[in-house]
């Protein structure tokens, strides 16, 4: 089965937010910390997502211009209405790690959200990969950075497993951030893509990198099929110094953690997401 994506490709601005819609996002985007803050942000949300009807809508987000979904990717509805929201500790852990010619690899990109946000704080010598494999959010993708004068990040349409060549990846549609080459939900199953597969480690070759400063890694449950063959293969000059990783251990097939700190990483942040690991 193919994905022949439909995304809306106007000039960027052509779906800039209505003035009910701004107020929303000011109040959305200023919203606490708090249960009740929580749940009055999502109530609106999921309003203004009825109301849009399907409709993109085109803003400023983590520092980068981006036109969003909402309506079927759970990223996107952060990014758009509670951006205070997305991942914000492991964001500021990775921008305090941020250097001179910083190294950045995003494996599981989505449209954006991590690879836009380090550059627009990295500055003009970054280098900054991003990879996401399904082609419909890989397009969204390239349209984002496409809107941006960043000139520091390239992105790859692939998957990234134990081995180079082809593979499946499900797609639930309710939440196309969800989508693994593992069937993560009953939803996903039947829904599929068939795309090509690269290793890590072929990818960080092929690149010419000669130091990885960061890497996140949100692959729904398949971060074990990345990681293993990795730290078997590649030279530990490559291996990143920081690395942001959801962390859904029933999924792995190893035990990732101790494979991780075995190789001499260290625990310094967990989040109810994704924990953060720091190799010295």
């Amino acid at each position: 089965m193919s994905i022949t994506p439909i995304n809306n490709l106007t000039p960027f601005g052509r779906h800039a937010p209505g003035a009910l819609l701004r107020r929303v996002l000011a109040w959305t985007r200023g919203a606490g910390q708090s249960w009740l803050a929580h749940r009055r942000a999502f109530f609106l949300r999921g309003l203004s997502i009825k109301a849009l009807a399907g409709r993109p809508v085109d803003v400023t987000s983590l520092g980068a211009k981006m036109r969003l979904y909402p309506y079927n990717n759970v990223c996107e509805k952060r990014i758009l209405f509670t951006p205070q929201y997305f991942d914000e500790p492991e964001r500021l852990l990775l921008k305090s790690r941020i250097t001179t010619e910083f190294v950045f690899i995003d494996i599981g990109s989505n449209v954006g959200g991590y690879a836009l946000y380090v550059a627009a704080n990295a500055g003009p010598l970054a280098r900054i990969l991003a990879i996401e494999p399904q082609p419909e959010i890989f397009e969204r993708l390239i349209y984002n950075i496409r809107q941006n004068p960043f000139a520091t990040v390239k992105a790859m349409d692939c998957a990234l497993a134990d081995e180079d060549g082809e593979i499946t990846l499900f797609l639930p549609s309710h939440n196309r951030g969800e989508s693994s080459v593992r069937i993560v939900s009953a939803e996903a199953d039947g829904k599929r893509v068939r795309v090509p597969a690269r290793t890590l480690a072929g990818v960080v070759e092929a690149e010419g990198y000669a130091r990885i400063d960061a890497m996140k890694l949100d692959v729904e449950g398949a971060e074990d099929l990345i990681l293993e063959p990795f730290f078997r293969t590649a030279p530990k000059a490559l291996w990143p110094k920081l690395m942001v990783m959801e962390h859904i251990n029933a999924r792995w097939t190893v035990d990732l953690p101790k494979l991780i700190l075995d190789n001499g990483y260290r625990e310094i942040l967990r989040t109810r997401a994704n924990v953060v690991y720091e190799r010295d």
